[in-house]
C-alpha cells in the first residue's frame, strides 16, 4: 500500500471514529440499549435485537432509516427483548420501511422468539447461520452479508468509541469489513482492491489490505472509508 495513502487512511480512521459523525445512524439505537445493559436496565439481548433489526433496516437515506427505526421500537415500546418472546408481532403485508414489510419484520421476530428460548446471546453464530436463521434468506457463500458484517463490528469492536464492544468472546481481527456500493467505490479509488464483483472475497480483499495498516482490527478501516467519501 502507498505511504501516503496509509498515512491518510489512518489520519482518517482517527477522525471519524467519533459518536459527533453518527448522531443520525442507526447505530444509536443499539447504543442506547448498550447504555442500559451496562447499567444493568436491560439484557444483552436487548442490545443484539436492536443491533439485528437496525441493521436490517440500514439501508437508503440516514433520516428515514432512523424514523422507521423509531417507528419500529415504538411498536416494541421499547423493549425489543420482551417484545420477540411475548409472541404477539405487528404482522401486516404493509411498508415499514422502503420495501421491508411489517410481515417480514414479525418473520424476524418469530425467528429470534426461537432463537432466544434456546439461548441467551447469538454471539458466536457465523454469518451464514444469521442470514438464514434470523434474516430467513437463502443461502449464498459469496453473498458479502454487509449488513450482517455491520452489525458484528457493533456488537465486537471495543474502542469506547462509536462501537458497542458488548460481545467480549468475539475476535476484531476476525471481523469482515461491511462491503456495500459506496465502500466498494470508495476502496477501489484507493487501490485496496482490483476486484469486479461487489462479493465475499472482495469484502475479505479490502479487509486484508486494512490489516496491513490494523492488524488486530481491520474494521477500523470502515471509519477511514468514511473520511473519503466525506472528504472527496
Amino acid at each position: 500500500m502507498d505511504q501516503i495513502v496509509k498515512e491518510t487512511l489512518i489520519e482518517w480512521a482517527e477522525k471519524y471514529n467519533d459518536p459527533q459523525y453518527f448522531t443520525e445512524d442507526p447505530i444509536i439505537f443499539p447504543r442506547h440499549f448498550a447504555g442500559k445493559y451496562a447499567a444493568g436496565e436491560a439484557a444483552l439481548a436487548d442490545v443484539e435485537i436492536a443491533a439485528l433489526l437496525a441493521g436490517h433496516l440500514a439501508w437508503g437515506r440516514r433520516a428515514m432509516i432512523v424514523r422507521d427505526c423509531n417507528r419500529m421500537l415504538d411498536e416494541m415500546s421499547w423493549r425489543p427483548y420482551d417484545y420477540v418472546m411475548n409472541g404477539e408481532y405487528r404482522d401486516e403485508n404493509v411498508s415499514m420501511h422502503r420495501t421491508i414489510k411489517w410481515h417480514d419484520f414479525a418473520a424476524i421476530c418469530r425467528r429470534l422468539k426461537d432463537i432466544y428460548t434456546a439461548t441467551d446471546s447469538i454471539e458466536g453464530m457465523s454469518d451464514m447461520e444469521i442470514r438464514c436463521r434470523i434474516f430467513g434468506q437463502k443461502e449464498d457463500r459469496k453473498a458479502p452479508n454487509k449488513k450482517i458484517s455491520m452489525v458484528k463490528r457493533w456488537l465486537v469492536r471495543d474502542d469506547g468509541k462509536v462501537d458497542l464492544g458488548v460481545w467480549k468472546k468475539s475476535e476484531k481481527k476476525d471481523l469482515i469489513l461491511p462491503l456495500d456500493v459506496h465502500v466498494y467505490t470508495q476502496a477501489t479509488a484507493l487501490g485496496l482492491t482490483a476486484r469486479k464483483q461487489k462479493d465475499l472475497l472482495t469484502a475479505v480483499e479490502i479487509t486484508e489490505a486494512f490489516k496491513e495498516i490494523w492488524p488486530e482490527d481491520p474494521c477500523k478501516g470502515d471509519f477511514a472509508l468514511f473520511g473519503y467519501g466525506v472528504n472527496r
